[in-house]
């Protein structure tokens, strides 16, 4: 079998490696997407709303911060680790 044979054999069988890193792209995805929505929420009611100005407090400055931070990294760390995940899924069929 010559080279190019043998690299085509080895891509219809492909089997993906084990820790690729999906379960660490959707765990921290998750969490850091969960502490995102948990710091919104703190800002909306423990830390005394939002105004038209913006938060009410300067703890609810720092949550709204932590907000806008988290929430799309996490979403983007979720999609990335989802999206693997579905892909590994569908090479395994």
């Amino acid at each position: 079998m010559n080279a190019p044979s043998q690299q085509l054999a080895r891509a219809a069988t492909h089997t993906p490696v084990a820790d690729d890193g999906t379960r660490a792209l959707l765990r921290t995805g998750f969490w850091i997407l969960f502490s995102g929505a948990l710091a919104g929420l703190a800002m909306l009611t423990l830390f005394g709303g939002i105004g038209i100005y913006g938060p009410h407090t300067n703890l609810g400055w720092i949550a709204l911060i932590l907000c806008m931070m988290n929430c799309p990294f996490g979403l983007m760390l979720f999609l990335l680790g989802a999206a693997k995940w579905l892909r590994n899924r569908r090479q395994n069929r």
